[in-house]
């Protein structure tokens, strides 16, 4: 009877067993494996795009980087003979990574059969005479087994006026040929006015802002409005703009010294403190006066102001996480307003209206409770619509305004719409923020033209409010949706 060792084979056979199996698997895996390359005219790449396309970059800076991919569809292997750009224009340049390797230019790259490769493009525009945005084109050039092929790429140059720590002394007025970059402040000094006409736009970098102790007069038209917004022109992910983020740049803040400020048909957006209306004390004065403008996107409220004169008329205050528009003490009208907020990327933990009426117990003025009123607008969000408290001794009224909220009229709400919707454009979801009012909206017709002032007839957009013969609430007046209004939305 032989021995279980006896049956062990040899140390010998084990050896010539286990090379075996080794050259076995070796053969099988090679099978899999196409070593040689695709050498017909026609094996060539695929591309993910044929245009590598950047978003505005300011003129001297880098845009950020963009990428797209280079297929081999084949079973066997490609080598990319060159790649090479055409040649931008005079004054712009273009970077590449190609695979890992940077450089302007590359020969013999091969790509694995069914694989493919990254390449990484960035660009630099320096600045020309051109106001306006211009495109630079090139074309990144691939010559496989002698054929070539190319992606366009496409960059957007912006020229800007730089302003740092800018100080207006005197009368100044900007010029809206040419948009404006603040990288730290803009300060309009006491007595000092800052006119901006109508067309201009103010790009203001992070933490920049506007002080004014003077005066500032925004003179936008329709069609043709001023614009205070952060400097990032190019997109947060994918199709959504910095435009929708806030917190870009700090704000406008109108100091207490400071009277007799205008906005019309100004639009400002993507601030962190909107603009602030400092404690003053005199309501005899105008403060400030903004006229169809927009105020959208804001870190804190789009507007916060105590103790001072401040009127509205055809605005849109939209979109803050702290709440839209907070007020305390202080004289406030507000006619054919829209307040609302879809803030999409934070809790939005306050009322869209926030009114104050006490004065803190270490502050004395001489007219400490508020005097306000809201006609013809609309209230109306995810949050909360008003934050108020006891209205005794004050002057605050809403008269024919369109709230969220389920409540009843009074002496304090006249004639008001509870519990009613007034049907924005807007979805959220898609990043869409459009309050303007849709066919089946509760706000159309239902205003009192008793109480628009004469400088509330046309809104943002030019219409006239007293063209239907019924008065809209909100903002905008309503246009009634066609094919073609559908697409503008």
């Amino acid at each position: 009877m032989r021995t279980f060792f006896q049956c062990m084979p040899t140390r010998f056979a084990m050896k010539h067993f286990f090379y075996a199996i080794f050259t076995l698997l070796l053969l099988s895996t090679a099978s899999c494996i196409e070593d040689g390359f695709a050498t017909g005219s026609g094996d060539v790449l695929e591309f993910s795009t044929d245009t590598l396309s950047f978003d505005t970059v300011f003129t001297g800076e880098t845009t950020a980087t963009k990428r797209f991919v280079v297929y081999n569809r084949h079973k066997k292997q490609l080598r990319i003979e060159r790649i090479f750009l055409t040649g931008a224009p005079e004054g712009a340049e273009f970077y590449l990574n190609v695979d890992g390797r940077s450089g302007k230019e590359f020969s013999d790259i091969e790509v694995r059969g069914e694989d493919s490769i990254y390449v990484f493009v960035e660009a630099r525009i320096d600045a020309t005479d051109a106001d306006l945005p211009f495109d630079v084109f090139d074309h990144l050039n691939f010559v496989t087994n002698g054929t070539q092929q190319s992606v366009v790429i496409r960059a957007a140059g912006q020229n800007a006026v730089t302003l740092s720590d800018f100080h207006v002394s005197g009368t100044e007025t900007l010029s809206p040929e040419r948009p404006y970059r603040v990288m730290d402040s803009i300060v309009v000094e006491k007595n000092a006015v800052l006119k901006i006409p109508a067309g201009t736009i103010v790009y203001f970098h992070d933490k920049a802002c506007l002080k004014v102790r003077g005066s500032l007069v925004a003179e936008g038209t329709v069609g043709n409005p001023v614009t205070f917004r952060g400097d990032r022109l190019d997109k947060v992910a994918g199709s959504i703009p910095f435009e929708l983020m806030s917190g870009q740049w700090d704000g406008i803040r109108i100091e207490k010294e400071s009277f007799g400020n205008e906005l019309s048909h100004t639009v400002m957006h993507s601030s962190s403190n909107g603009i602030v209306v400092d404690s003053c004390g005199v309501l005899d004065r105008m403060k400030l006066r903004i006229c169809n403008s927009v105020l959208h996107n804001s870190a804190a409220s789009v507007l916060k102001a105590s103790h001072a004169w401040v009127e509205a008329v055809g605005c849109e205050f939209s979109d803050s996480k702290d709440g839209v528009v907070d007020l305390t003490g202080g004289r406030f009208a507000f006619d054919n307003c829209t307040f609302a907020n879809y803030y999409l990327f934070d809790v939005v933990t306050s009322a869209i209206l926030t009114l104050r009426y006490a004065l803190p117990d270490d502050k004395v003025y001489d007219n400490p409770l508020m005097e306000a009123s809201f006609d013809n607008c609309i209230v109306y969000g995810n949050a909360a619509d008003i934050s108020i408290g006891d209205l005794a001794e004050t002057n605050v009224y809403l008269r024919n305004c369109l709230l969220r909220s389920r409540g009843e009229n009074d002496d304090r709400f006249i004639d008001c719409l509870w519990d009613a919707d007034p049907k924005f454009y807007t979805v959220r979801d898609e990043y869409i923020f459009d309050y303007r009012l849709q066919d089946e909206s509760d706000a159309i017709g239902v205003g009192n033209a008793a109480l628009c002032p004469d400088g509330a007839r046309y809104d943002f957009y030019g219409n006239d409010r007293f063209q239907s013969g019924a008065l809209d609430l909100g903002a905008y007046v309503w246009i009634p949706q066609t094919e073609e209004t559908d697409s503008e939305n």
